[in-house]
C-alpha cells in the first residue's frame, strides 16, 4: 500500500449493497443467487398485498445503502441521496432501510440528482438515532452553482445543494476536505481527486459555474469522489455514484491506490448516456477488460447502449444492472 489512509483500511466479511433510488424499477427479471429483487425485498419486509401503493418508485439519480459486517457486528454507509426527499423517504419506507443505524452519509459530487435527498436523509437518520449528529463527508467544491449550456447564450441552472450551514443545522456532523479518508469505523474508503488519464474520457463537457460573475466552464468535475470497500477473500468492492472522472479512471486510481488486492466489482453510474459520452463506450469496454472485475453494476446514467455493450462484452454472470430494491452480496 502507499501512504494514502488506504492502507488502514479494515477488511470486512461481506457487504450488502441496497439500491435505495436509481432510474429504473425491474421486480420482474430474474437475477442471479447473490443478488435479490425488490419484490423479495419488499416480502421480506412484510409485504402481503402487491399494489402499487406498496412498491417502490423510481427518479433519475442515485442512492445506495451499504451494510458491511465483520463478524456479528454491521455498519452502515449511505452513499449518495437521489435527487429529493419522496422518492428516498419512500422507498426507504417500503424497504424497511434502518436509517437509525446510518454511521455516516458521503455524497460523491455537487449534483441535484445524487444531493437533493441530503436534506432528508439526515433528517430521516437523525429522528430514528435519539437526535444524534450523522457525519456528513462532503468537499467545498461540491457546493458551487453550476448548470449546461443549452446554446451559446442559454445556460440551464442545476438546482444548488443545500450549503453545509444550512446541513448541519438538520443534524449533519459536516465533514468537509478535499483529501482521501476512511469513514465509519475505518471500513470504508473516501476517495480524494481522481486522476485524469484516459484520452476519451472528458467529463461533462457542457457543464459551467458560476464564478467571478459569470459562467466558466466547468467539465472535469473536480469535486467527485468513489467509496470502496475491501471484502475479506474477493477484493475491493467500487461504488462510483456517476463517473464523471471516468469509470476507467475511477478504476485506475482504485487499483493504483489498492496495489494488494484485485478490484473485485464496480457498482454505480458509469455516465454514458448521451451525445457528449457514448462515443466514449467503445473504448471503456475494452479497457474494462484489463481488470478482470467479477461483478459490474451499471446504474442510474450508464445508459441501455453502454449497459448493452457491457453484457455483450462481458455477459450476464458479470453484468447485472441496478433497479431500485435490489440487494447485491459481496
Amino acid at each position: 500500500m502507499n501512504s494514502d489512509p488506504a492502507g488502514h483500511l479494515k477488511i470486512v466479511d461481506s457487504i450488502d449493497v441496497c439500491v435505495l433510488v436509481d432510474n429504473v424499477v425491474d421486480p420482474l427479471s430474474s437475477l442471479p443467487k447473490d443478488v435479490t429483487g425488490q419484490m423479495a425485498a419488499l416480502m421480506r419486509k412484510g409485504l402481503l398485498v402487491s399494489s402499487g401503493h406498496a412498491s417502490c418508485c423510481a427518479n433519475h439519480g442515485l442512492s445506495l445503502v451499504i451494510t458491511a459486517r465483520v463478524g456479528t457486528d454491521i455498519r452502515i454507509l449511505l452513499f449518495d441521496t437521489g435527487p429529493e426527499a419522496y422518492t428516498l423517504a419512500r422507498n426507504g419506507d417500503r424497504l424497511g432501510i434502518p436509517f437509525g443505524e446510518v454511521g455516516a452519509l458521503v455524497l460523491s459530487h455537487g449534483h441535484f440528482d445524487h444531493g437533493g435527498g441530503l436534506a432528508e436523509a439526515i433528517r430521516l437518520v437523525v429522528s430514528r438515532n435519539g437526535g444524534n449528529p450523522v457525519a456528513c463527508h462532503v468537499n467545498d467544491e461540491m457546493f458551487v452553482t453550476r448548470a449546461v449550456r443549452l446554446s451559446r447564450d442559454r445556460y440551464l441552472p442545476f438546482e444548488d445543494i443545500l450549503r453545509p450551514g444550512e446541513l448541519a443545522r438538520l443534524g449533519a456532523r459536516m465533514v468537509s476536505s478535499p483529501r482521501s479518508r476512511l469513514v465509519v469505523d475505518d471500513l470504508f474508503y473516501l476517495s480524494g481527486e481522481i486522476p485524469r488519464a484516459t484520452p476519451y474520457e472528458k467529463g461533462l463537457v457542457s457543464q459551467v459555474k458560476w464564478a467571478n460573475g459569470t459562467w466558466e466552464p466547468d467539465p472535469l468535475v473536480l469535486d467527485e469522489r468513489y467509496v470502496a470497500a475491501h471484502v475479506r477473500g474477493r477484493g475491493i468492492v467500487v461504488f462510483s455514484a456517476c463517473s464523471h472522472a471516468g469509470v476507467i479512471n475511477v478504476l485506475n486510481d482504485a487499483r493504483a491506490t489498492f496495489r494488494d488486492a484485485p478490484v473485485y466489482a464496480i457498482i454505480g453510474g458509469f455516465h454514458l448516456a448521451g451525445n457528449d459520452v457514448e462515443p466514449a463506450i467503445p473504448g471503456t469496454v475494452e479497457d474494462m477488460r484489463q481488470f478482470a472485475l467479477k461483478r459490474i453494476v451499471p446504474a442510474h446514467c450508464t445508459g441501455w447502449r453502454a449497459v448493452r455493450a457491457l453484457a455483450r462484452a462481458f455477459g450476464e454472470e458479470v453484468v447485472v444492472p441496478a433497479a431500485v430494491g435490489r440487494i447485491f452480496r459481496f
